[in-house]
């Protein structure tokens, strides 16, 4: 099981003690692309994304997508 995490290039918050400890943590530099990221992470046999909220709203239609299979998990990180 691979887990990493997505957030916006803009996000200084967020995620900053999972960077930290040396998870690994994907910034998105334009959020239009988000869905094209998810798929590039999926393709690296990523299992588990967790993202920021303001990530996964340019990405309704992805996450409704794997929503329905066991093999991917997005786990949407609650607002601070």
């Amino acid at each position: 099981m691979k887990v990493t995490l997505l957030k916006w290039s803009n996000d200084k918050k967020s995620f900053n003690i999972f960077e930290k400890l040396g998870a690994e943590v994907y910034k998105i530099d334009d959020l239009e692309k988000t869905d094209d990221k998810i798929k590039e992470l999926i393709d690296k046999d990523y299992t588990t994304i967790i993202m920021t909220n303001e990530v996964a709203s340019f990405s309704e239609s992805i996450i409704k997508k794997y929503s329905k299979t066991n093999e991917i998990k997005i786990i949407i990180a609650p607002p601070k």
